[in-house]
């Protein structure tokens, strides 16, 4: 691969892409999306993956790696490939986020896609077909909604902030904290709750541990895009297509909001 810098031109380019792509896999997750899909489980039983996810990956895997075949490809619903690591830029792709509320006839899911380079996410997608919605963000340009350019809410000093946060750790925030939010009640798409701080609906989340790098990466760009922040609980931002693909507790927020949530966290490093 050359050691040339990609153009900003070329993340919009592969932004194109990655959109025309996460459209068409989630058209076709809707014509399953409550009309009873095959649902088998893996990970010992603790995670169901249903006909619709399988399509949509393959639909994603085609189109993508057809498009760019020197890219590699890391995706909830595919065996890894540790082929990717030698890869510069990588497809990171969940092509159901959210596949309990898919499988519920709950409109909270979403298709993601981001493309990962040398760790760093540089365009990213979700698609929400139930609730006709597009996300997107490129490493050099706005965070959009349909369209429009989204932000992170403005919290002033005082403000409660809302916070989505899981009901069985909230007692463990600290109490200074604590007491100045408002629970927002489970959103079961990771990435479109990463969505919902990005676009201001939501001033942050706690993110339990043992997220997955498809569950992030779109997301996590497009929430830097629009002022928000998504970080380990040391303050780091995360990188992604490394050998572990899992991660531990993370806080994502504004960047005003972000200190003093990732501070109220650090009371949670055993959860």
């Amino acid at each position: 691969m050359s050691d040339k810098a990609p153009s900003i031109a070329t993340w919009k380019e592969d932004l194109d892409l990655i959109l025309s792509a996460a459209i068409a896999a989630g058209e076709t997750a809707l014509r399953y999306f409550r009309n009873k899909p095959d649902v088998r489980w893996k990970n010992e039983g603790r995670s169901p993956v249903s006909e619709a996810d399988i399509a949509a990956n393959d639909i994603l895997k085609e189109r993508l790696l057809l498009a760019r075949p020197n890219y590699g490809w890391l995706s909830e619903e595919t065996d890894d490939d540790q082929s990717r690591l030698s890869c510069e830029a990588v497809f990171v792709v969940d092509p159901i986020d959210g596949t309990r509320a898919f499988i519920a006839g709950k409109d909270l899911w979403c298709v993601s896609v981001a493309v990962v380079h040398r760790g760093l996410p540089v365009a990213g997608v979700l698609y929400a077909p139930a609730l006709d919605e597009v996300y997107e963000a490129t490493l050099n340009g706005p965070a959009l909604k349909n369209g429009a350019s989204i932000r992170v809410r403005d919290v002033q000093d005082g403000d409660a902030l809302h916070v989505a946060v899981a009901e069985d750790i909230v007692s463990s925030l600290a109490p200074s904290f604590r007491n100045g939010i408002v629970r927002v009640p489970h959103v079961p798409s990771l990435a479109y709750r990463l969505a919902m701080v990005a676009d201001g609906r939501i001033d942050g989340t706690v993110v339990k541990k043992n997220s997955h790098d498809w569950d992030l990466a779109a997301a996590d760009l497009i929430l830097e895009r629009a002022g928000g922040g998504l970080n380990t609980l040391q303050s780091q931002a995360l990188s992604y297509n490394r050998p572990n693909v899992v991660h531990g507790l993370l806080c994502a927020a504004s960047k005003a909001a972000l200190p003093g949530l990732l501070a109220a966290s650090r009371t949670l490093e055993g959860h």
